[in-house]
């Protein structure tokens, strides 16, 4: 009888075991196929338009707050080549997103319900879009607004030369930034869709997302009015799209059996 014990929890040790070696190689899998399409992308911008015409478009903004003939300059030997490198590589990331979205998805997948992985194709299609609005809002609007400011706000008796290494930095951040603040409407639909948090519970916390979103960008952003409250206000106002979708799909109250059936087609699957 104990050998029979034994043996049945060195079959569930070795069955775990097992388990979590498959879980490793499809994350590998997964994490591969990203990083293989982000280089597949950036390999083609390297060849055309050039990293070289990546940095100059990334640049524009600042080149426009700066007087006329002003350039900008690079304090290091290989600077010159590693920051436009670093803005292609960027740029492929925010291309090849939607794939790296899909395999993030398509590893959790398998631990979903079935209503659950209908969420897919909006998730990702969603999350790409706003990440992307984000980042176009920041070049568009904040960097030509912020950039002026500063540039108004200088003495007349220096002469700006921004290094080209800070300033990609910076706009890395700020892109950054702005891009995971678009995504509010889609983290207030996952809270509310899987339950986490209802729909009237975020409602009352408007106060301290308004709080919060000030806190946030003070953190974030440079320290400017302007830029702050270009980062505080769009993310209340998301907080409050969110909200809007969430009330259109709240999840409808589900019985044991529904949840059971749920779960077995999720096995077999």
């Amino acid at each position: 009888m104990s050998k029979t014990i034994h043996k049945d929890n060195d079959d569930a040790d070795q069955g775990q075991e097992d388990s979590f070696m498959s879980h490793l190689i499809e994350l590998r899998k997964r994490l591969m196929i990203a990083v293989g399409a982000v280089m597949a992308v950036f390999v083609v911008l390297f060849i055309y338009p050039s990293p070289s015409y990546m940095y100059d478009l990334l640049a524009q903004p600042m080149l426009a707050s700066l007087p006329q003939g002003t350039r900008m300059i690079a304090t290091g030997v290989i600077t010159p080549f590693m920051v436009p490198v670093k803005v292609t590589l960027m740029a492929a990331f925010v291309i090849a997103l939607p794939v790296v979205l899909y395999q993030a998805w398509a590893f959790v997948a398998p631990g979903l319900y079935r209503h659950e992985k209908r969420l897919a194709l909006p998730l990702i299609v969603s999350s790409t879009l706003l990440f992307i609005a984000g980042m176009a809002f920041c070049y568009f609007v904040v960097f030509r607004t912020v950039f002026h400011f500063i540039a108004g706000f200088a003495p007349q008796s220096i002469t700006p030369a921004p290094d080209i290494e800070a300033y990609v930095s910076f706009v890395m951040t700020m892109f950054m930034a702005f891009g995971v603040t678009f995504e509010v409407p889609v983290a207030v639909v996952l809270l509310v869709r899987t339950g986490l948090v209802s729909l009237d519970k975020l409602k009352a916390s408007r106060g301290y997302v308004v709080v919060g979103a000030f806190v946030i960008a003070a953190v974030v952003t440079p320290p400017d009015v302007i830029s702050q409250f270009l980062l505080a206000v769009p993310l209340c106002l998301l907080f409050e799209v969110g909200l809007i979708f969430a009330r259109s799909i709240t999840p409808k109250p589900r019985n044991e059996e529904e949840e059971a059936e749920e779960r077995s087609v999720t096995t077999r699957d």
